[in-house]
């Protein structure tokens, strides 16, 4: 009789899961369910995205600018409606929501019961919490600043898709400049997308060698619309870019945290396009201007130096340069006079003396007393005989004349 196989029992535990016993989506997403239920309701604040409605719900993406990081959340339309502004990409809320985890998608929602819309007193006190931090770490100061370059090989121009700053910018630049060359990179200048574009745009134009000077441009708007620039994301990316980086938002009465950072606040995009290139009219004015006063100059120079070149020839010493000499040539010559006598009888001297030495050699030489019928008898060994008691007979003798030598033997 065969037995019938014990039904599949799944582990109690993860721990207790392996490869051979794995659990089943269908058993881990309840249990995922299970955890997520006992979490606590949160008010959590972000950025508004992908807003959709169904029925009496609102679907919706909460965003956070700084870290780009997200969650799904939902609300009942009513408290949508509620709120009194149109809920919009772009809109910064606070949510009180309780997370949960919906089972057969295996996602987690925020389950949202209230909103409210961040004020714009909170933004600023971020804002100005968010200033304050920034000075502290030294990013605004003037000494990281660097200077824009005078002529730009290459000007890297960050500006909306659509919008007037991109032509005020070209424009002004290349009506100063002709030649003056743009690396354009449209992005979205509000709205939740603003701040990774825009981050990601200065970068990719930071790494380009050619470019010389980067433009982040926006033709003014709202205290809303602009604070993608005074993101702190945004802000430490243009503060880490090594070319140096013109701010261009066009707003003066509040000034984004991106002009303070930037290494030049202009304050509009039509000012950043003639300040980042020079004025060709202008500098073609100045050479002109440079050359007419450098010409005068060398002329004044030249007429300068030919007077004084022609006092100089009118002077007699030049007019007659040997008379200056006439004064010493009798000095020369009596010079060579004293010295020629001189020479004279320093070698006369020294002829006697020679003269005088010579006699005293003679005198003196051996070859004297040979002449006189001398002579200078040697043993064969070449010693000088001196005695006859040194020879024995049989020796042969060496004998030396005035006038050459002659060998004998001695006999006894």
């Amino acid at each position: 009789m065969t037995e019938t196989p014990a039904p599949h029992t799944l582990p109690a535990t993860a721990g207790g899961t392996s490869a051979e016993r794995p659990w089943p989506v269908r058993h881990l997403s309840p249990k995922i369910g299970e955890f997520v239920s006992r979490l606590p309701s949160v008010w959590v604040e972000g950025q508004v995205l992908n807003v959709k409605r169904w029925r009496h719900l609102v679907f919706l993406t909460l965003r956070d600018t700084d870290e780009n990081m997200s969650l799904s959340a939902t609300l009942p339309a009513r408290e949508a409606e509620a709120l009194g502004v149109d809920l919009v990409d772009g809109t910064r809320v606070v949510i009180h929501a309780k997370p949960e985890w919906w089972t057969r998608s295996g996602s987690l929602q925020l389950a949202g019961r209230e909103v409210r819309q961040v004020g714009l007193g909170d933004l600023l006190a971020r804002l100005e919490a968010l200033k304050e931090a920034l000075a502290r770490e030294g990013l605004f100061e003037l000494e990281r600043k660097v200077p824009l370059p005078f002529i730009p090989r290459v000007v890297g121009l960050v500006c909306a898709t659509q919008g007037d700053a991109e032509h005020d910018v070209v424009e002004n630049a290349t009506r100063r400049w002709p030649g003056v060359r743009f690396t354009i990179r449209r992005v979205t200048v509000q709205g939740p997308r603003a701040v990774p574009e825009t981050t990601a745009a200065i970068r990719e134009l930071d790494a380009i060698e050619d470019v010389d000077v980067i433009v982040v441009a926006r033709g003014g708007g709202s205290f809303e619309d602009l604070l993608p620039f005074s993101d702190e994301a945004l802000v430490r990316a243009a503060a880490a870019c090594e070319t140096p980086l013109v701010s261009a938002i066009g707003h003066e009465k509040d000034s984004p945290l991106l002009d303070l950072v930037a290494d030049y606040r202009a304050s509009t995009p039509t000012d950043a396009g003639k300040r980042i290139v020079p004025d060709a009219a202008a500098e073609a004015a100045g050479i002109a201007r440079a050359r007419v006063t450098m010409a005068s100059s060398v002329e004044r120079l030249l007429a300068r130096e030919a007077a004084g070149l022609a006092t100089l020839r009118s002077r007699p010493v030049l007019a007659r340069p040997e008379a200056m000499l006439a004064p010493y040539a009798d000095a020369v010559a009596h010079g060579r006079d004293r010295a020629t006598r001189a020479m004279t009888a320093v070698l006369d001297r020294a002829g006697a003396a020679t003269r005088e030495l010579t006699a005293t050699l003679r005198a003196l030489s051996p070859l004297s007393t040979l002449e006189r019928g001398f002579a200078v008898v040697r043993t064969p060994d070449g010693a000088v005989l001196r005695d006859a008691a040194q020879v024995a007979a049989g020796d042969v003798l060496r004998i030396r004349l005035a006038r050459g030598e002659v060998e004998a033997t001695a006999r006894a």
